[in-house]
């Protein structure tokens, strides 16, 4: 998308991105309990650094988290995007795509070969978006959730860098 910027995210970001967050959750994107009302964003597991942030306009549109998965030296070369959200009034225009695409560059530059990520099976949208960015399925946890009533799948992917 024309006009997205991609930096790493400040600490000063972290209210926004409580707000973007608890926006963009939902039973099909995270296993995990609904974010809680505040401006707690960042903790000692997250902390800025691991973060990118996609903004539009100056205003912040949308967050991948990429981490390094296993802390160990056998573990180095391969990263992990733990959590991507976008606006919903701009969702299909490209910003996940770029935060995406800017992850992986991130992950090169650190000297990664290889991102993987989890996504739940029924987010059919997030999907195409990491098969569009080159992501290829590696394995499927099955009914590795149970979430509003019904089991969900795991799919594990990845893509060199």
């Amino acid at each position: 998308m024309s006009g997205v910027v991609i930096r790493k995210a400040r600490p000063q970001d972290e209210r926004v991105l409580a707000d973007l967050d608890r926006r963009t959750w939902s039973g099909e994107s995270s296993a995990g309990p609904r974010p809680g009302v505040g401006p707690h964003f960042f903790d000692r597991f997250h902390l800025p650094e691991h973060f990118l942030v996609a903004e539009l306009g100056g205003r912040v549109v949308g967050y991948l988290r990429l981490v390094q998965p296993v802390l160990v030296a056998s573990a180095a070369h391969v990263r992990q995007i733990q959590g991507l959200g976008v606006d919903h009034d701009v969702r299909r225009t490209g910003v996940g795509l770029a935060l995406v695409e800017a992850a992986c560059a991130e992950a090169r530059r650190q000297g990664a070969r290889r991102v993987t990520l989890r996504v739940l099976s029924v987010n059919t949208g997030a999907r195409r978006l990491y098969a569009k960015a080159g992501f290829h399925i590696e394995g499927i946890l099955r009914e590795e959730f149970y979430i509003d009533g019904r089991y969900v799948d795991d799919v594990l992917m990845a893509r060199s860098v």
